[in-house]
């Protein structure tokens, strides 16, 4: 009598319970079920309560918390059939739990194979053989700063790297993982624009004008080691900053170097040989971009090498072809 009472308990509270985290009760299950151990061995065979309280914990642990509840709606949920009504799953940020982060995450996936991925199989299998994008992208890691997002790439589009504060170091500064990346993009994959994009409220910009010029106290040495290493490529973009924003406030003077660093970054990236000769012969062009997600505009432009003497320390630059899209 115990299975088909527990069968039929099982099914009726389990009926409506979403699929997120049952792998720990089907591992539960398989461990039970799996062969005699020495542990198993000295455990008795579940009673009826106990399998109406695995249920209970398994249906408590996959339901959504009552603030996910109230915002759910029919076309977040993934359907068994595979076709999803919505591509968008919801915010992680309003999401709780290990396992209900990665169910979302696995909706979203799902989402695009079915909705992308399968509606357009010949572009993504010839993207597995190969990639030749137009673009090569500098972005801030910052989560906020989505260059896909923002800008739309699509797979195959842009080749990224995203970097604290968005900064090209000088060639002279050595190897990094940027101008690894710059290089393969530029004299591999052959990218015909370089855009490096900056944003409002950059954290890294407020560390380097944070930053002060003497020996610093030991208090963080992970913070001044990585970091402070780091955001020291954008030292020029500071120096002119302060120079000509001595009368603004802290805050204006951040929003000024972010834009200042962008333009350094352009300059940083003309002393990589390989880099300027494309430019020379119009073969590479290098841009600039600002989004400002205070509100959600975007600047570009474009820089004028012609009328910039790259042999010169601190060079100012020269823009051309700016746009604002607001």
């Amino acid at each position: 009598m115990v299975w088909p009472i527990r069968s039929r308990i099982s099914s009726l509270i389990c009926a409506n319970s979403p699929l997120v985290a049952s792998h720990v009760y089907e591992s539960w299950w398989f461990s039970r079920f799996s062969g005699p151990t020495s542990s198993s061995l000295k455990r008795p065979w579940p009673k009826v309560m106990d399998w109406i309280h695995m249920d209970r914990c398994r249906t408590a642990a996959s339901l959504p918390s009552i603030k996910e509840k109230q915002t759910e709606s029919p076309g977040c949920c993934v359907r068994l059939d595979g076709e999803n009504q919505s591509t968008d799953k919801g915010n992680m940020s309003e999401t709780d739990g290990y396992q209900n982060l990665f169910g979302l995450m696995k909706q979203r996936f799902m989402s695009f194979k079915n909705k992308k991925y399968i509606k357009e199989l010949e572009h993504f299998q010839a993207l597995a053989e190969a990639q030749s994008p137009k673009f090569m992208v500098i972005a801030c890691a910052d989560s906020r700063v989505c260059p896909s997002n923002i800008l739309g790439f699509q797979p195959g589009e842009a080749f990224m790297i995203r970097n604290i504060a968005n900064l090209v170091p000088p060639m002279k500064n050595g190897p990094s993982e940027c101008n690894a990346a710059l290089q393969f993009a530029v004299t591999t994959l052959q990218v015909e624009n370089i855009l490096v994009i900056g944003h409002s409220s950059c954290a890294g910009i407020e560390t380097l004008m944070n930053m002060q010029d003497d020996a610093e106290s030991s208090v963080h040495p992970f913070s001044r080691n990585f970091i402070h290493k780091w955001v020291a490529n954008g030292e020029l973009a500071k120096l002119k900053t302060t120079a000509a924003t001595a009368h603004l406030s802290f805050d204006q003077q951040c929003r000024f170097c972010e834009k200042e660093s962008i333009n350094q970054s352009l300059l940083n990236l003309l002393s990589y040989p390989w880099i300027e000769d494309r430019v020379r012969r119009e073969l590479l062009s290098l841009h600039g971009g600002y989004y400002n997600f205070n509100n959600c505009s975007f600047e570009k432009w474009t820089l004028d090498v012609e009328r910039c003497n790259v042999k010169k320390e601190r060079i100012s630059y020269v823009v051309k072809e700016q746009d604002f899209w607001s």
